[in-house]
């Protein structure tokens, strides 16, 4: 027998109906990434406030903030660590298997939030360097969770619905987002109500109550949680049989393991079919550096890589500066007008509605349609509208900044999260984890993944820039407020367009078996044609 049987006894998984265990991984799996987003996105509403706590400086006419070099180390940290983490953990789960390092990750993101919430120091560069050490590794542990998380749900999962699978896992990002803008409303209410204070205008050495440096720590503490009550769930998830047969040749352990997702007995039928086809010939498995991945996989990479890269970069610019998008368009009012605790609760407040109007109706639309309209044409659509109205926003931005304009401002906005979510931040997670072969499939989500949070790290210190150049042309030239801002829309749209052109080396994956994408089947092409009842003589079992 060659690996054409191998192949044919996962078409029981293809064909599989969805069963309690599939919702059951969606769950295990999407909590990681509810805790990826709250981590991640939760730092974006804080820097005011650590701003106005440790670099105040007494008599200035102004509240305090972070000196750009901290704020972009703040905001930039955990990118670097994600971005490494990706590599790593991806290249680890095609060598050691998927579930052996599952846990690991998860636990990173445990201790590491609450240690970002602890962090110490004598003097203000000291508590930023200790908190910017945590976020690294909580970054780490992030970045190990994008290909673990996309390629177990993949490999699970039947071939009709896989696709809104994925999807229903990355969707969990929105609802971190969201609950970070909750949680930070509801602490910041809180002791805004409890420990009440004056505008900084009125009173500057009051403006900030010494409890305020509670909230931002309980903030980012509260990312453990949700880790943490997946924990035990995530030590008992089995190796996915995918990885098991194609992989690791372990006949048993897949038949058992296939049994174990699937419900039915198939241990004995596993071992007589499995067992020949791990003996055959292996010559064909081509590893990620060779002639033969360039051929059947170059282009396909390139392409998840780009998209991802360039997505990237306008997404988490968008998320984490939109707290001064906000206040250039004066929807936010000036700092100096509000206490610590309220400018907080504003930006928080602010963040929360984007989220629930507009990010998160976007994933589920993508878990709704994806497996109808497909991963391609989502994506084209979304880099599409995105960069319309990017552009809406940047060519008439001094009609948006007007007084009584503001409102249609913010509802463009809301769109572009809305078309992203719908569309390519959702797509460029789950294609990776479907169209490359088993044992390079982890590696290569990782490399794209990767990608995209080189993205974020450009779009991060870019807008940061962008920023500083547009309180440099209001100093030196007199030029109009925002003037960064409409640049930087005009940069984000251009990336969109980007996305756009290389969307068209990406491949539908809609309705086909992994094997059948990733050119697993056709290795095999030469080979005798196997029996196909296979599957369904298993599934009849």
């Amino acid at each position: 027998m060659g690996k054409q049987e191998q192949l044919e006894i996962l078409n029981a998984l293809d064909v599989a109906k969805t069963q309690l265990y599939h919702f059951t991984a969606i769950i295990i799996a999407g909590m990681g990434f509810f805790t990826d987003a709250y981590d991640l996105f939760c730092i974006s509403l804080i820097t005011k406030l650590l701003g106005r706590i440790y670099y105040h400086v007494d008599g200035s006419p102004t509240p305090g903030s972070l000196p750009p070099n901290v704020s972009a180390a703040v905001n930039g940290v955990a990118f670097c660590g994600t971005l490494t983490g990706q590599l790593f953990f991806g290249w680890l789960g095609d060598k050691l298997g998927r579930r052996k390092v599952y846990c690991v990750t998860l636990g990173l993101m445990i201790l590491c939030s609450l240690a970002s919430g602890l962090s110490f120091g004598r003097t203000p560069t000291g508590v930023m360097a200790t908190l910017c050490f945590f976020r690294f590794w909580l970054g780490f542990g992030i970045g190990g969770d994008y290909p673990l998380s996309a390629t177990i749900m993949s490999e699970y999962a039947n071939k009709k619905t896989r696709g809104a699978f994925i999807a229903a896992v990355f969707a969990m990002q929105g609802f971190g987002i969201l609950t970070g803008g909750v949680v930070t409303l509801t602490i910041s209410g809180a002791f805004k109500d409890k420990f009440k204070a004056p505008s900084y205008s009125v009173d500057p050495a009051g403006s900030t109550v010494p409890q305020a440096d509670y909230v931002w720590r309980l903030i980012l503490m509260f990312g453990a949680i949700p880790a943490a009550m997946t924990f035990y769930s995530r030590m008992r998830m089995p190796e996915t049989a995918r990885y098991t047969a194609l992989v690791a040749k372990n006949a048993e352990r897949a038949a058992q393991d296939m049994a174990r997702v699937l419900q039915v007995d198939m241990e004995e039928q596993g071992r007589k079919i499995i067992a020949p086809a791990i003996a055959a010939d292996d010559t064909k498995n081509y590893g990620l550096f060779t002639k033969a991945f360039l051929r059947r996989h170059g282009g396909h990479l390139l392409g998840t890589t780009t998209t991802w890269f360039v997505l990237d970069i306008a997404f988490y610019s968008q998320n984490l500066f939109q707290k001064d998008i906000f206040s250039a368009v004066g929807w936010i009012p000036s700092a100096a007008s509000m206490s610590a605790l309220e400018e907080l609760f504003r930006i928080s407040k602010a963040q929360t509605l984007i989220a629930l109007c507009g990010a998160v109706p976007g994933y589920w639309f993508t878990v709704a349609l994806i497996d109808v309209i497909g991963r391609f044409w989502i994506q084209m659509m979304g880099f599409f509208f995105m960069t319309v109205f990017m552009l809406g926003l940047a060519v008439p931005y001094g009609h948006w900044t007007a007084p009584g304009n503001r409102i249609g401002f913010v509802v463009l906005y809301g769109l572009t999260f809305f078309f992203a979510n719908f569309g390519p931040n959702s797509t460029t997670f789950i294609v990776p984890a479907e169209i490359f072969p088993a044992r390079v499939r982890s590696t290569c989500h990782g490399i794209s993944a990767a990608a995209g949070k080189a993205g974020a790290i450009v779009g991060s210190f870019g807008f940061l820039y962008a920023a500083q150049s547009q309180d440099k042309a209001k100093a030196d030239w007199g030029y109009p407020a925002g003037i960064g801002v409409r640049n930087s829309l005009f940069v984000l749209a251009a990336c969109n367009g980007l996305g756009l052109l290389f969307t068209l080396l990406v491949p539908e994956s809609k309705g086909k078996s992994l094997e059948e994408i990733s050119g697993e089947r056709e290795e095999e092409e030469d080979d005798p044609a196997a029996p196909t009842a296979i599957a369904p003589a298993i599934l009849s079992s």
